[in-house]
C-alpha cells in the first residue's frame, strides 16, 4: 500500500555525540524533552562550540576534586577530604546549570557527568569512610571494607539506573531515591560533627551512618530536587533568599551542627513522610 503523501513515515532522529557516534531517539520532540541536542541543532559557530565545552569543564573539575579527596583521605586528612567532596557537590550543581544556560545538554555530557559523580560521590566518600572507620586498626578493617564497598556499589547502581531510565514525562521536581550528592553530604557533615570512632558502639553507629544513605540511594523514595528553586524562573525567590541567609548564619555560628541539620533532615524527611513523598506504585 502506498504511503500517504501528506503523512511521511516517521523515523528515529539521530542525536550526534561528540565522538561522532549517533544516539537514536524516537522523535525530535522526545529529543527536546529529555534535553538532547539533535543533529539538526549542531552548530558550526566556533563561539557556540566553545561555550558547549563549559559544562564538561565543570564536570572535569568535579572529578578532579573527588580525586583529590581520595588523596587527602588516604594521607590521613579526612576533613580536607570532606571539604573537597563538598566542592564537588557545588561543581556538580554548576555543570548542570551551565549546560542548560548555554543549551549544551548532550548524551556525552550525561555520561561524563555520571562518571565524575561516581568518583566524587561514590569512590571518594567510600575511601573517606574506610579510613575513618578503620584507620590503622586492622582488626576492624573488614567491617570498614564491607560498609565502604556497600556505599560504592549503591552509588554505582544509582547512577547507572539514572542513566538508563531517563523519562521525559517524569516530574523533574523529584529524584527517585536519595541523590548521590545528598548522600555524600551526610558523610561530610558526620566527619565534622563526630570524632573518629574508637569503641565498638561508635563504630556500629558509624556503619549505620554509612549504610543507611547508601541503601536510600537505590530506594524508590522520592527526594525533592532543588534545581527549580535556584532557577531564574523560580516562583519562590524570597523563600530561597531566606533559606540561604539562614544557612549562611548557621554555618558562621556552628558549621558542624548546621551541616548535620541540613544533611540529616534532607535524608530523613522523605522517609518519615512516605504518604506524601513516596513514589506511587506502578
Amino acid at each position: 500500500m502506498p504511503r500517504h503523501p501528506e503523512r511521511p513515515e516517521s523515523r528515529p532522529e539521530a542525536v550526534v555525540q561528540p565522538d561522532g557516534s549517533r544516539l537514536r531517539v524516537r522523535s525530535s520532540l522526545v529529543a527536546r524533552r529529555i534535553g538532547l541536542r539533535s543533529n539538526l541543532e549542531v552548530t558550526t559557530d566556533p563561539r557556540r562550540r566553545l561555550l558547549g565545552l563549559l559544562p564538561s569543564l565543570f564536570t572535569l573539575l568535579n572529578m578532579m576534586s573527588g580525586f583529590l579527596s581520595v588523596l587527602m583521605a588516604i594521607t590521613g586528612r579526612p576533613q580536607f577530604a570532606a571539604v573537597l567532596i563538598g566542592i564537588s557537590i557545588v561543581l556538580d550543581i554548576t555543570d548542570g546549570a551551565v549546560a542548560r544556560l548555554v543549551r549544551s545538554v548532550t548524551p556525552f555530557g550525561l555520561q561524563f557527568d555520571s562518571l565524575a559523580d561516581l568518583v566524587s560521590f561514590g569512590v571518594a566518600p567510600a575511601i573517606l569512610a574506610f579510613t575513618v572507620l578503620s584507620g590503622t586498626d586492622l582488626t576492624v578493617a573488614p567491617v570498614g571494607l564491607l560498609a565502604s564497598f556497600l556505599w560504592l556499589a549503591c552509588a554505582a547502581i544509582r547512577l547507572a539506573r539514572f542513566n538508563v531510565t531517563i523519562d521525559p514525562t517524569a516530574d523533574k521536581r523529584f529524584f527517585n531515591g536519595l541523590p548521590s550528592p545528598g548522600a555524600a553530604g551526610v558523610i561530610i557533615a558526620s566527619v565534622f560533627a563526630f570524632p573518629a570512632p574508637e569503641t565498638d558502639g561508635q563504630r556500629f553507629l558509624a556503619v549505620l551512618v554509612l549504610a543507611v544513605p547508601a541503601l536510600l540511594m537505590i530506594s524508590s523514595i522520592r527526594y525533592r530536587s532543588f534545581r527549580s528553586l535556584i532557577s531564574p524562573k523560580s516562583r519562590r525567590p524570597y523563600g530561597l533568599i531566606l533559606f540561604t541567609a539562614a544557612l549562611v548564619v548557621g554555618f558562621i555560628l556552628d558549621p558542624a551542627i548546621t551541616g548535620c541539620v541540613v544533611a540529616y533532615s534532607y535524608l530523613a524527611i522523605p522517609v518519615l513522610l512516605p504518604a506524601r513523598i513516596a513514589v506511587p506504585p506502578g
